[in-house]
């Protein structure tokens, strides 16, 4: 089996971390803006946060009406400084199960998001999710920066 890999990413907000916290775990919000498309939607978001609860997420690309779905528990929560949860796709075979972590500091009205999945399959996992994450963290920006 090889070797799994880790995608590390540093994003940085106009927003306060509450805010950019509250985007991460709150239903509603999430559906705005967790999608890897600045016109795909989220159909589905399903957030029980605490230790042990439930994160869902299903987005849907409307050009192929393709869904990407997964989820997992949540492992970490410390608002608004830290989040971790574990993360299934759907539609991996294997099921593999991969963990998420993301800090969050804030300073002068700023919000750096250290962003780390781990655990994924392949250098090629590696790049896909890193393009998946690049569009969705744009969708983020508009979403944090604008409220």
């Amino acid at each position: 089996m090889n070797e799994r890999q880790t995608l590390t990413m540093e994003r940085s907000f106009a927003a306060p971390a509450d805010r950019v916290f509250d985007a991460f775990t709150s239903e509603e919000v999430m559906r705005r803006w967790w999608h890897a498309g600045p016109d795909w939607e989220t159909p589905q978001a399903r957030v029980d946060l605490r230790v042990g609860g439930e994160v869902r997420v299903v987005m849907r690309n409307p050009h192929e009406d393709a869904r990407y779905g997964g989820g997992g528990r949540y492992t970490e929560i410390d608002p608004p400084q830290r989040l971790a949860f574990t993360w299934v796709w759907d539609d991996d075979r294997d099921q593999v199960e991969q963990l998420i972590e993301i800090d969050f500091a804030e300073s002068d009205g700023r919000t750096t998001v250290r962003f780390v999945h781990r655990d994924l399959w392949d250098e090629e996992a590696v790049s896909d999710h890193e393009d998946g994450w690049n569009k969705v963290f744009e969708n983020l920006r508009r979403e944090v920066e604008s409220g």
